[in-house]
């Protein structure tokens, strides 16, 4: 891209950010936040009202208002009982690799909004819209498909009403189901849909992709028992071929994809059951998922069309975890038996193959918290089966993460994640920095950082190292 190009973008992008942090800075002696002592959804702070210093001039307080600085930082209940909340981010993100690029110019917002309509009916509505402007910015890098596929975008997010009934709720609709939860990966987490178009560097809430699903939970005294019901499931975003963090990197850009996506009928439904039990401490669950896999299998490659069709797998799991005072030991374990994997033969072209295996994904890990400090260190792998060499892969594929986290006051925090696989150089480093500068602000930044032989599950995306900056505005 011509320096012509880059230079006004990011000119423009300086400016606004500068407009929109640079009076909270001003502001941001004289505000005094009371403490927040619950935790709240994404997208949903507390709506807590900040106190100002009494002798702040009218010139602070009208930049106070501009930025909202002061005003509740979530929807609070209105008038008809709705309570509303959401938030608006602009992002950007610039690939400084060769060939250098923007690979995000990206204006977003979602909106929720809840009500109730008897004392156990409940409802939730929400959904999310975007722009990227980078893609066809570079238009001599990202091909047509990517362009088309990630200039707009438009997501339900949740879209549910819940009905409770003695020890028992019910849920019927578009709905988050989280079973499982690691540092950085999905492991137990096999009932989401995902948004893989950009890794996995966004944050995991915000990869989800909800599923139409009914939902039946059991609340007893120490055992919770859920069956779900998915008739039309959601399947991952994997994008176009082209694109940045395209899940089959080796397909040229410009194949067509075919993907065949069930859930037509009630035959290509999904269902599940999980318990969980608290025994002396320790947070238990096991659970059996029956599938069409949330993301594709390549079937096969002829003449520019990719075949693309979702195995029908079934699921059996489970997790743990424990508060053992200072550290929390926690881990995951998932059995997955009806998936194929690509196998690739040497010769001229590309020829791919099919290797049906049962696998065990699995992940083990700590948090330890130590003052303005956090520390999680994790083990995880996955054991096949079968295995040929053809798989590019071993048959016991481990890795380890660590992450470390540290507050500077109330305000400030510093994160370092660090993703390495253990049997080849291959790794992901993402520093970023969080300021929190206002109750309902944010501005984060970060990079995301590359590395290893070029074949393995991170280092084939070697070419794609960024730095990034968002400002999201929640309410």
């Amino acid at each position: 891209m011509p320096l012509s190009k880059k230079l006004p973008c990011l000119t423009v992008l300086a400016l606004v950010l500068g407009a929109l942090s640079v009076p909270a800075t001003a502001a941001g002696p004289q505000l005094a936040p009371k403490p927040v002592s619950v935790e709240v959804e994404e997208g949903e702070p507390a709506a807590e009202e900040p106190v100002t210093d009494a002798d702040a001039g009218e010139a602070d307080a009208e930049l106070d208002a501009l930025l909202d600085v002061g005003a509740p930082a979530s929807g609070a209940e209105g008038a008809d009982g709705l309570k509303w909340n959401g938030y608006t981010e602009l992002g950007a993100a610039y690939t400084y690799r060769d060939p250098e690029r923007w690979s995000r110019l990206r204006a977003r917002g979602e909106l929720g909004v809840a009500g109730q309509l008897a004392p156990r009916a409940r409802w939730k509505l929400s959904a999310r819209a975007e722009a990227d402007g980078a893609f066809d910015l570079e238009d001599e890098h990202y091909p047509a498909a990517v362009r088309r596929d990630r200039r707009t975008d438009f997501v339900l997010r949740e879209a549910y009403v819940d009905l409770g009934h003695g020890d028992w709720e019910f849920r019927a609709g578009r709905q988050q189901i989280v079973w499982g939860e690691m540092v950085g990966f999905f492991f137990a987490d096999v009932v989401s849909a995902r948004d893989m178009r950009d890794f996995l560097q966004p944050e995991l809430e915000g990869m989800r992709i909800g599923q139409w699903a009914l939902r039946a939970e059991h609340f007893g005294a120490e055992t919770h028992l859920e069956f779900l019901w998915v008739p039309k499931p959601s399947f991952d975003e994997i994008g176009e071929p082209g694109d940045d963090f395209f899940v089959f990197p080796w397909l040229p850009a410009g194949t067509v994809l075919d993907e065949d996506r069930p859930g037509k009928d009630l035959d290509g439904s999904n269902w599940g059951a999980r318990v969980s039990r608290l025994v002396d401490g320790w947070d238990l669950s096991a659970f059996y998922y029956r599938s069409y896999d949330v993301s594709p299998t390549l079937y096969a490659l002829n003449q520019g069309v990719a075949r693309l069709r979702h195995d029908r797998i079934g699921q059996l799991g489970g997790t743990f975890s424990k508060d053992l005072g200072s550290f929390v030991l926690k881990g995951e374990a998932v059995h997955t038996h009806g998936r194929s994997l690509n196998t690739f033969s040497s010769g001229p072209g590309l020829s791919i193959g099919l290797l049906p295996t049962d696998m065990v994904d699995y992940a083990l890990g700590v948090d330890v918290p130590a003052g303005d400090w956090r520390f999680n260190v994790q083990y995880y792998g996955r054991w096949l089966e079968e295995h040929v060499p053809a798989l590019m892969a071993d048959r016991h594929e481990q890795g380890v993460t660590l992450q470390v986290v540290h507050g500077a006051g109330t305000n400030l925090e510093a994160e370092v994640l660090a993703l390495s696989s253990i049997n080849r150089s291959d790794h992901l480093i993402r520093p970023k920095l969080t300021w929190k500068f206002a109750p309902a602000w944010r501005l984060v930044g970060g990079v995301d950082v590359f590395g290893g032989n070029g074949r393995g599950f991170f280092s084939r995306y070697d070419r794609n190292d960024r730095v990034y900056l968002e400002l999201r505005h929640m309410f």
